[in-house]
């Protein structure tokens, strides 16, 4: 049997996001701004109530570590812009895409890029695939449209592996210590 591209990168994108739904579905409010190390990247909130996530330019070393927050974010901001271009419209400045808080209010936020993302792909064609990406590599001829879903693929996986994590270490630092053996 012979699978299309787009029907192959539409398993990946599956695939990926039924592990990451496994982590969106079991997220505490608390767990969005925990911050596991003193050097942390997170969301923080300003004087109008709106979330601004730690930036720089320049990746610094050693990198921080993100929160949960952070990284939910940075899945909304980066998904979002390709959204943008898949649609062919403007992209949104990273400053324009608003965090918007701790629990629910971000699961669905995800979930619903996460329906735009499927109404976008239903409508791509194998010409649209090796059309040239604009996103993330912007006008290099040597990466398509196809690179890109795969890109978006790749990096929700490993955002969705960055999360589950750190939810796990929350349960785990946060529970009391277990009884020695006997």
């Amino acid at each position: 049997m012979t699978v299309s591209r787009s029907d192959l990168l539409r398993r990946q994108f599956d695939l990926t996001w039924s592990l990451f739904e496994y982590h969106l579905g079991r997220l505490e409010p608390e767990d969005f701004l925990w911050e596991p190390t003193p050097y942390c990247w997170t969301v923080r909130q300003a004087a109008d109530g709106t979330w601004t996530p730690d930036w720089a330019d320049t990746e610094p070393d050693p990198v921080p570590v993100p929160t949960i927050a952070w990284l939910s974010w940075h899945i909304g901001w980066w998904w979002s812009v390709t959204l943008d271009h898949v649609a062919g419209r403007p992209p949104r400045e990273r400053t324009d895409v608003t965090w918007p808080g701790a629990g629910l209010p971000t699961v669905e936020w995800l979930r619903s890029l996460r329906t735009d993302w499927l109404a976008a792909l239903a409508h791509l064609t194998d010409p649209d695939l090796d059309t040239t990406a604009p996103f993330p590599w912007p006008d290099d001829p040597e990466y398509t449209v196809a690179d890109m879903l795969a890109w978006v693929n790749a990096e929700l996986m490993k955002n969705a592996a960055e999360i589950g994590q750190l939810r796990l270490l929350r349960v785990v630092v946060s529970a009391p210590a277990p009884e020695p053996p006997k």
